[in-house]
C-alpha cells in the first residue's frame, strides 16, 4: 500500500514539473540530442540561471543526468531513470523539435562543447 503512494506521489511530481512549456520542451529535445545549457539560453531566449533551474529541476526527479566534457555540462535524458518509460510514452505524442537545433546551428549560434 505505502510503495503504490510513492508512485502516486512521484508520478504527481512528475507530471508538474511537465506542465511547464519550458521543461516539457526540454525533455522533448533531450530525447534526440544532448544539450549543454548555452544552447538552451539560445533557443528558449531566457537568462542561463532560469535554463539553470529548469534542468535543475528535471535532474532532482533524475529525468535528466549531466556529464562534463572539460568545461562543458552536458545534459542528456537519463534513460536508466525508473520513470523514463513513463516520461517517454507521454513525449512521443510531442512534435520532433529538432527544427530549433537546425536554427541555431544556420545562425551559427551552435555550441561546440567538444
Amino acid at each position: 500500500m505505502e510503495t503504490s503512494m510513492m508512485e502516486i506521489e512521484k508520478t504527481a511530481t512528475i507530471l508538474k514539473l511537465l506542465g511547464d512549456k519550458t521543461r516539457l520542451t526540454m525533455l522533448k529535445m533531450l530525447d534526440t540530442h544532448d544539450y549543454c545549457v548555452c544552447e538552451f539560453v539560445e533557443i528558449f531566449k531566457v537568462s542561463q540561471p532560469a535554463i539553470s533551474q529548469h534542468v535543475r529541476k528535471l535532474k532532482d526527479v533524475g529525468l535528466v543526468k549531466e556529464t562534463r566534457r572539460g568545461q562543458w555540462i552536458i545534459y542528456s535524458l537519463n534513460r536508466e531513470s525508473d520513470s523514463f518509460h513513463f516520461v517517454q510514452s507521454l513525449i512521443q505524442h510531442l512534435p520532433n523539435q529538432d527544427f530549433k537545433l537546425q536554427e541555431l546551428e544556420e545562425q551559427g549560434l551552435r555550441i561546440s562543447c567538444n
